[in-house]
């Protein structure tokens, strides 16, 4: 009878310590797999592109359906909220979205209606910005300008 008793408090006591390591181990934790359709809706395509240095990139998509446009900043290593934005801007119909403040992961979704216009947008990740001008248009030759602050 002691040989059980002895037993069952070893049993327990593993039971026990397992649990605390679970519950006061770190926690690690998957990147989430944020893409731009999955910020901006799964109808819009990829059609340009802009790398904030090594923190992320910009990605401006397209749905052809609705004639809009969807920009987003998404950090390529996701955690402590960092200052981030992005923007998009229509300059013949004077349209503009953004989306600006302290993010995890990634900042947007922000949509204007560019059927058949040259856009501008951009956005930046903590001391880096990026701007890309006059783009996914026949008529005007893309601007890009990458700044450190």
């Amino acid at each position: 009878m002691r040989y059980i008793r002895h037993a069952a408090s070893a049993g327990a006591l593993t039971v026990l310590a397992v649990g605390a390591a679970t519950v006061f181990s770190p926690v690690a934790s998957a990147a989430p797999n944020v893409t731009p359709q999955s910020v901006c809706g799964s109808a819009y395509k990829t059609v340009n592109s802009a790398a904030v240095g090594s923190l992320g990139t910009i990605y401006l998509t397209y749905n052809s359906a609705n004639g809009k446009n969807c920009v987003t900043t998404i950090r390529s290593n996701p955690g402590t909220a960092k200052d981030m934005s992005t923007y998009i801007y229509v300059a013949d119909t004077g349209e503009w979205a953004d989306d600006y403040g302290r993010f995890t992961s990634y900042a947007g979704p922000s949509y204007v209606y560019a059927k058949n216009f040259c856009v501008s947008w951009g956005g930046h990740i903590d001391n880096i910005s990026v701007s890309v001008d006059n783009t996914n248009c026949a008529s005007l030759k893309e601007h890009r300008v990458t700044e450190i602050r």
